[in-house]
């Protein structure tokens, strides 16, 4: 088979504007509470689109995890690629992809950072192999081998291993503040449904786009 004829329909389910709720953050509550009943694999995971000073795109998939009307939080290396893309240009872009609903979700907005009380919280609830990672992988640079990675993980867990594991001061999180949502529901023939939410003026309108 060619790459050209793999295609499939879609016709799980519809999405109308008499449905959907008026603001944008309890329609993705929704839509992510369905994702989790369907036990779909990583529904958390997002890929996450930043543009440095130079102009050129870069994308990678994220753990959201955290959201409320603030925001969308993901946790990383302060000195990785995205995050100096995001020191330059504070703007992203999100999307989800849950393939057995048939279903996208793309946001848009600003990015800030979290503050160190928000990132001490967060580290500490994480598992003891994951502290010891963040201390020990300089995210996003070049290193000769796995070797030195895994060298650094053995001298960090020695480091630890009598005591809490303190936050790095190079590793927390950052919020997105939306400002753009779309809503994507496969559709049979291709005739997708997509509503979209844009902010102005500090209210929400509601639209759609042609497929």
């Amino acid at each position: 088979m060619h790459i050209s004829d793999l295609r499939r329909e879609y016709s799980r389910a519809a999405l109308d504007e008499t449905q959907i709720a008026d603001n944008p953050f309890v329609q993705f509550k929704n839509w992510f509470q369905q994702a989790l009943e369907s036990h779909i694999l990583d529904a958390n995971a997002m890929v996450l689109a930043t543009c440095g000073e130079d102009g050129q795109p870069s994308a990678r998939v994220v753990l959201l995890k955290e959201f409320d009307e603030r925001g969308m939080v993901f946790y990383t290396h302060y000195e990785s690629r995205k995050a100096r893309n995001l020191a330059t240009n504070p703007r992203a872009a999100l999307l989800f992809y849950w393939r057995e609903l048939e279903r996208q979700v793309r946001i848009e907005g600003q990015v800030e950072k979290l503050t160190a009380k928000e990132n001490e919280t967060y580290f500490l609830s994480r598992p003891f192999e994951s502290q010891i990672s963040a201390w020990a992988s300089p995210q996003s640079q070049p290193v000769p081998d796995r070797a030195t990675l895994e060298a650094a993980v053995e001298a960090y867990r020695k480091q630890f291993q009598h005591e809490p594991v303190s936050c790095p001061p190079f590793w927390g999180g950052y919020r997105l503040i939306p400002h753009y949502f779309e809503f994507w529901q496969g559709r049979e023939h291709r005739l997708h449904d997509r509503i979209i939410y844009q902010k102005s003026g500090g209210k929400w309108t509601i639209g759609r786009l042609a497929p």
